[in-house]
């Protein structure tokens, strides 16, 4: 099983935020993959179905943003798939806005939702999206940058982030995730 988490926060008023830039993601396949229903478990919105031969479960945390590894360990414990068949895809300051960058282990760069996965799985070496969000203006407030809503003249890059990280979660479903890093690290 390919378990693919976006991580986001719940409610109307992040919904179209930067830092819920995963859960758009995991928006983007559902559509693309027919995977329609989701439910309420394992601390987060689990939706289950099959891409080819492939079982997929796509899982929105629901726990906010910096309780993401909660939602993550109890599905591990409940469904106990591999760890190196999940991919987490998440909101990076450091990547510009309309490119992806993908990486199989490191620390989590601040990134808290990044920082309470590998609490709870007790390792930093899980693959991931990285969606760019780009760094804003020194002096501005990152809580609040994060928590922003896309201006409309990013509209069209924010599209090219989300199908970028579509197109790569949907090759790492047939390929190995280091051909993919290869394939979508360069693009």
């Amino acid at each position: 099983m390919k378990w693919i988490v976006g991580l986001g926060n719940p409610g109307r008023d992040y919904e179209d935020t930067r830092h819920n830039i995963g859960w758009m993601a995991i928006d983007e396949v559902a559509d693309r993959w027919g995977i329609v229903k989701a439910q309420s478990k394992c601390k987060g919105l689990v939706a289950e179905g099959r891409v080819g031969d492939t079982k997929v479960a796509l899982i929105k945390p629901m726990t906010y943003m910096n309780l993401s590894g909660e939602c993550v360990r109890a599905f591990l414990d409940f469904y106990k798939p591999k760890v190196e068949d999940l991919i987490v895809v998440y909101d990076d300051m450091d990547t510009q806005l309309g490119s992806i960058r993908l990486r199989y282990q490191g620390s989590p760069g601040g990134h808290n939702g990044i920082r309470s996965i590998a609490a709870h799985l007790g390792t930093e070496k899980f693959n991931r999206i990285r969606m760019g969000i780009s760094r804003p203006a020194p002096g501005t407030d990152i809580a609040r940058y994060v928590l922003s809503t896309f201006r409309k003249e990013e509209s069209e890059a924010l599209r090219a982030t989300i199908e970028k990280a579509g197109d790569a979660l949907e090759y790492c479903l047939n390929e190995p995730f280091e051909k993919a890093m290869a394939k979508f690290n360069g693009a």
